[in-house]
C-alpha cells in the first residue's frame, strides 16, 4: 500500500540539501486574508481528533509526485508542506500557498500518534481528487487538482486501514 510514500532519489542522484521536517513550510504558509494563489483544502472523514495533520503539495506528474522533498527543492520544483495540530472541533481546512496556477497533487497524512512517520495500522492518508487506494501509491493524474490565480477549494477524504488488506474512508468500514 502506501507504506513507502516518498520516492527515493533517482539512482546515482546526489542531493546536497538535507531532508528536514521544515522543508517547504515557509513557502506554504498562508497569510491572513490570503487571496491566492493558494489551495484551501477541507479535510473530511477524520477517524478522530488526535495528533497532527501534514499536507504536502507536489508537481502533478508521476516522476515528482511523492518524491523526496530535498530533491524537489534542489531541482527547483514545487514542494510545499503544512503541519498543524488536529483541531478539537469544527471543520478542518488547511491553506497552502502555491507558486502559481497549474496542476498539483496533494497528500494529507493524519499522523494520529504524532511521531512524524506513516504507520499503516495507526494513521490515515488522503489525496486530492480522492482516488481509490490500493497497495501502491496512486498515479499523479488520479490526484490532480487544477489551481487558478485565487483560492482553489477542494476536499480530501481521509482513508484508514479497515481490515487486514483494505484501506478506505471510515464510512466504508
Amino acid at each position: 500500500m502506501v507504506c513507502s510514500l516518498a520516492a527515493p532519489a533517482q539512482a546515482g542522484e546526489r542531493v546536497p540539501i538535507p531532508s528536514t521536517p521544515d522543508l517547504g513550510k515557509a513557502e506554504a504558509r498562508c497569510r491572513p486574508g490570503e487571496q491566492g494563489p493558494a489551495l484551501l483544502i477541507a479535510i473530511d472523514g477524520l477517524k478522530d481528533r488526535k495528533g497532527n495533520l501534514k499536507l504536502e503539495v507536489y508537481p502533478s506528474n508521476d516522476e515528482d509526485f511523492l518524491r523526496d522533498d530535498n530533491a524537489l527543492i534542489y531541482y527547483g520544483k514545487t514542494f510545499r508542506r503544512v503541519e498543524e495540530v488536529v483541531p478539537q472541533n469544527g471543520p478542518v481546512v488547511i491553506c497552502a500557498r502555491i507558486p502559481g496556477p497549474g496542476a498539483y497533487s496533494v497528500m494529507v497524512l493524519h499522523d494520529r500518534d504524532a511521531n512524524r512517520k506513516f504507520g499503516l495500522s495507526v494513521d490515515g492518508i488522503g489525496f486530492t481528487a480522492n482516488p481509490k487506494l490500493g497497495w501502491s501509491k496512486p498515479k499523479a493524474a488520479a490526484t490532480r487538482v487544477d489551481a487558478g490565480n485565487g483560492l482553489t477549494r477542494t476536499t480530501v477524504i481521509m482513508n484508514y486501514r479497515n481490515g487486514l488488506m483494505s484501506v478506505g474512508p471510515i464510512a466504508a468500514h
